[in-house]
């Protein structure tokens, strides 16, 4: 993976002295068509060949180059709204700075704006959202740092924003801030409320049953702790884990990183778990966790890892808490616990 998130592609010699004065403000490395690449440049001959090499290895991409262009080189790459990166195109002479794709959360509007400010361009932003100067859920969502759980549901939310209507949220816990958008969402007291409206927003990490007329958004509040035997198979992990968060009525989206004890940390089934499932993982060693009150400590733990409790003393010091959502469960090799973590609201300034 490179170290740069952006990459830059020229197709002049205007172009090329252009991506170059852009590059270091977006952090970016620059692909030079080879007749007027730099050595500073990554320079290419066929343009169709490189962005199907590149276009999964970049967070965002801009193109100085004409949009139709553009258009054609990305079209066949392109997958879902929520995972395609950030595109901008400008042209050589940089008087636009046009937001083609992923402009809520891709990031691709703020990009503009930035190069823009840059170079002294008009950023061309076409989003609904962004013309009408009506805030848009997705980026909300973003702000906030929480998970969007339909995609497809963000267009009813905006939708309603953009014909002047007010949209209702269920928000048990204050995940996100409505102090400066209250022309636009209010509050109800009970997710059923939702049921009734045009649209809705639910954000909760318990499961909540409502219709799709209902956007569900995902707090990564959420501390996963596992603990297992030697060559548990990934699939072991996941069917636990999934049943006992069913049978608590709580989200899997909402969990935002995993952890155990050190003497598992070269464990291949739950290394392809945490991948599987996006989740970030951090092992600790068992003297950290032996110092965590409030676990329902194991002899068996205790004979082989040298600590009473794995996955709720792990779950606990991820989250820094010694309050359990979920306290141990087990199958035949693998436990598991969830513990939430307060600290994220802080941390987002909530």
């Amino acid at each position: 993976m490179n170290s740069e998130k952006t990459a830059i592609y020229a197709l002049t010699a205007k172009g090329a002295d252009l991506a170059r004065s852009i590059a270091p403000e977006a952090d970016a490395v620059c692909y030079v068509l080879e007749r007027y690449a730099a050595d500073s440049d990554i320079s290419y001959t066929q343009f169709l060949p490189l962005i199907a090499e590149t276009f999964s290895l970049y967070d965002s991409h801009i193109f100085i180059a004409a949009s139709g262009i553009v258009v054609r080189a990305i079209a066949p790459h392109l997958e879902s709204k929520d995972t395609d990166p950030a595109v901008v195109v400008l042209d050589q002479e940089g008087q636009f700075v046009i937001s083609l794709l992923s402009g809520h959360l891709g990031g691709a509007n703020e990009l503009s704006y930035m190069i823009a400010g840059k170079i002294g361009a008009t950023a061309v932003v076409t989003t609904a959202t962004d013309c009408a100067g009506v805030p848009s859920i997705d980026m909300l969502a973003q702000k906030n740092g929480l998970v969007i759980g339909e995609i497809d549901r963000v267009k009813l939310v905006n939708s309603a924003l953009l014909d002047g209507e007010m949209v209702g949220v269920y928000d048990p816990e204050g995940d996100m801030d409505l102090s400066d958008i209250s022309d636009y969402f209010y509050r109800v007291e009970n997710a059923a409320e939702l049921a009734d409206l045009r649209c809705g927003v639910c954000i909760d990490w318990r499961v909540h049953d409502l219709p799709e007329s209902v956007l569900k958004l995902y707090p990564q509040c959420l501390r996963l702790g596992v603990g297992c035997r030697r060559g548990v198979l990934a699939e072991e992990i996941y069917a636990l884990i999934v049943a006992v968060l069913a049978d608590h009525g709580v989200a899997g989206q909402s969990i935002g990183s995993m952890s155990s004890i050190d003497a598992k940390s070269d464990e291949v089934g739950m290394l392809e778990f945490a991948e599987r499932m996006g989740l970030e993982i951090k092992f600790f060693s068992a003297d950290e966790l032996d110092k965590i009150k409030g676990t329902n400590p194991s002899g068996m733990v205790m004979k082989h890892m040298g600590v009473g409790s794995v996955c709720e003393a792990a779950a606990m010091k991820q989250a820094g808490t010694t309050d359990l959502v979920i306290p141990k469960n087990k199958s035949a090799r693998v436990t598991m616990a969830v513990a939430k973590d307060l600290r994220i609201k802080v941390a987002l300034g909530l």
